[in-house]
């Protein structure tokens, strides 16, 4: 898939930095690939975070991307970090 503008939606913003929630069935190592989220390079910035919940389809994983680099049309965010661990009860 690719990326979708109806899933990314602000949670907070303050002293230039916004905290943003993203959901989406793709896997987060497609998501954070240079590129997926050019769609929203007018509103991301270098320094903000997504709450992510990727892979809503099949194997879930919810983290933090942190955006890199953001303008000119593209955006980067760094790995994942995921929030959590696997249940072992």
């Amino acid at each position: 898939m690719a990326y979708a503008s109806a899933n990314l939606s602000v949670l907070a913003y303050a002293n230039g930095f916004t905290l943003w929630h993203y959901t989406t069935p793709d896997p987060h190592t497609q998501v954070d690939t240079t590129g997926y989220f050019a769609g929203a390079a007018d509103m991301l910035r270098a320094g903000d975070m997504i709450l992510a919940n990727t892979g809503t389809g099949g194997t879930a994983a919810g983290g933090i991307f942190l955006v890199t680099a953001a303008g000119a049309g593209t955006v980067d965010v760094a790995n994942l970090t995921q929030v959590g661990t696997a249940n072992t009860d």
